[in-house]
C-alpha cells in the first residue's frame, strides 16, 4: 500500500469528523501535555516518550494492514504500562500528589491564618545556634502531603516547639540526634525519624546523608527540609528535589515566614547556592 492509498484511507475514516471528535482530541492532548510536564526531569518521561512512540507505530502499522506487527506492539504497550507503574511509583505519586496540591483544590478545601512568629523566632534561634557551634539537625517541615509513614518510623514527640528543644534532641550523642525531626504548625511531631534517601547521582561528595535523606523526601513529598551541616555548620534548605546552600540569617528568616505565613512564597528564590536533581 502506498502513501496515497494511506492518505485516502485517513481521508475516508475522518468524512465523519464532528466538534466533539475535535474537542475529544483536543482533552487528550493536554492530558498527554500535563503528564510530561508533571514527569520533566525524571527517569519516568524517557519511557512515557518510548510508549507514545510505540503508540504511534502500532496505528501506522494497523492502517496499513500489518495486522501482526500492530498486536505485538499493542502487547509490548500493555507491558511497558504495567512495568512502568511499577517501577516508576515514586515519580507518578509525586505526580499526583502535585494534581492533589492545585491552587483550585486549596481554595476549595480552604486555609486558616493563624500567628506563628513565636515558632519562627524559637526555630530561627535554635537552628543559628546549631549552625555556630557545628550540630546537625534535620528539620522536616510538613505541608500537604502527609508523612505518617516517616512519623511512624521515629518516636512520637507531640510537643510545643521551643529552641531548647530543638537543641536538645540534636545535641551530639542525644538518643535521636540522627534522626529527623517532623513539624507540623507549632507542633513537634516527631523526632528520631528515618528518611529515604535520595539516588541523585549528580550530587557533590562532600554532601552527607543528612542532605541526601533531605533531598530524599523533598522528591517524594512538598515537605520542606532544613539541614545543618555537622560538619562545617552550613545551613540548607532541600525542597522539590533541589537543595539550596549557604543559608544566611536573612534567607532563614525568609524562608520560615514563607513556610508559617504565605506559603506561595516558598517557591520564591532563596539566597545561595543551588544543587538541582540533575546536578
Amino acid at each position: 500500500m502506498g502513501l496515497k492509498e494511506i492518505f485516502e484511507k485517513i481521508a475516508n475514516n475522518n468524512l465523519n469528523f464532528t466538534i466533539l471528535d475535535a474537542i475529544d482530541i483536543l482533552l487528550v492532548a493536554m492530558a498527554i501535555y500535563g503528564l510530561l510536564k508533571l514527569t520533566s526531569k525524571t527517569r519516568a518521561s524517557q519511557v512515557l516518550k518510548g510508549l507514545g512512540i510505540f503508540l504511534v507505530l502500532a496505528q501506522v502499522c494497523k492502517l496499513i494492514g500489518l495486522s501482526a506487527m500492530s498486536w505485538a506492539l499493542n502487547m509490548l504497550i500493555d507491558s511497558g504500562v504495567m512495568i512502568s507503574v511499577i517501577i516508576f511509583q515514586p515519580e507518578i505519586r509525586r505526580a499526583l500528589e502535585h494534581v492533589g496540591r492545585n491552587k483550585f483544590f486549596s481554595m476549595v478545601a480552604g486555609s486558616e491564618v493563624q500567628d506563628y512568629s513565636r515558632e519562627i523566632e524559637e526555630i530561627e534561634r535554635a537552628v543559628l545556634d546549631m549552625s555556630k557551634h557545628k550540630v546537625g539537625a534535620l528539620i522536616v517541615f510538613e505541608n500537604k502531603t502527609g508523612l505518617n509513614d516517616v512519623i511512624e518510623s521515629g518516636h512520637v514527640v507531640d510537643a510545643r516547639i521551643t529552641s531548647e528543644l530543638l537543641e536538645n534532641i540534636f545535641f551530639h550523642n542525644a538518643p535521636l540526634h540522627d534522626g529527623a525531626m517532623i513539624i507540623k504548625g507549632n507542633r513537634i511531631v516527631a523526632a528520631g525519624c528515618f528518611l529515604p534517601l535520595s539516588d541523585n547521582r549528580n550530587l557533590s561528595s562532600e554532601l552527607g546523608t543528612r542532605h541526601r535523606a533531605a533531598l530524599g523526601i523533598s522528591e517524594i513529598s512538598d515537605a520542606q527540609v532544613l539541614v545543618v551541616s555537622e560538619e562545617t555548620g552550613v545551613i540548607s534548605l532541600a525542597h522539590e528535589g533541589t537543595l539550596t546552600r549557604y543559608l544566611d540569617i536573612k534567607a532563614l528568616h525568609e524562608l520560615l515566614e514563607g513556610i508559617y505565613h504565605v506559603r506561595e512564597r516558598s517557591s520564591k528564590r532563596i539566597g545561595g547556592k543551588v544543587w538541582n536533581k540533575n546536578g
